[in-house]
């Protein structure tokens, strides 16, 4: 029998009805309860991606070329995580603090971009694009942190730098 592949959204929305039966997805968004733990955090992710332990490579081939390591899934999947509780934590949080855990992690996605290191593994078309941020979601935030922590003329050249790099099709 062939191995059958299986759509990711579709494996999402199963697994959000089967969930949405027994918990209260709510209860599982993040929130800005978590005060002063958001830097920490980050600069753990940032060590450990910097060490190389989301690392972990395959070999590759026609079959799965398309395929995601189970570190880089893990890394995009701790990606994500951080920049929501980054949103989450920029209404209550201190702009100071939030505004270094996005740039941490916009640190790391030019690291991706760079091939500098061993941050995580793409088998084909390596690059952050490939971690899907959700830009529409995340710039709103950091541009407010940003205003509130930087004068004027470095809020112009680091939201250009940002957006020339990450986002220049919602320029």
């Amino acid at each position: 029998m062939a191995s059958r592949r299986l759509d990711p959204d579709k494996l999402r929305a199963a697994v959000r009805r089967l969930v949405n039966r027994f918990i209260d997805p709510s209860k599982l968004e993040p929130d800005g309860k978590a005060k002063g733990k958001l830097p920490s955090d980050v600069k753990a992710f940032e060590k450990a991606s910097l060490a190389g332990e989301y690392y972990e490579s395959f070999n590759v081939n026609s079959k799965n070329c398309t395929e995601k390591s189970t570190g880089t899934r893990a890394w995009i999947t701790d990606c994500h995580r951080l920049l929501d509780c980054s949103v989450a934590q920029e209404k209550e949080g201190n702009p100071a603090d939030v505004r270094q855990a996005f740039e941490i992690i916009f640190g790391l996605l030019d690291h991706i971009d760079e091939c500098v290191g061993d941050v995580i593994f793409f088998a084909d078309q390596a690059g952050s694009g490939q971690v899907g941020v959700d830009w529409n979601n995340i710039l709103s935030s950091w541009f407010r942190v940003l205003s509130a922590t930087a004068g004027p003329e470095e809020y112009a050249e680091r939201i250009t730098v940002l957006l020339e790099h990450h986002y220049s099709s919602g320029r």
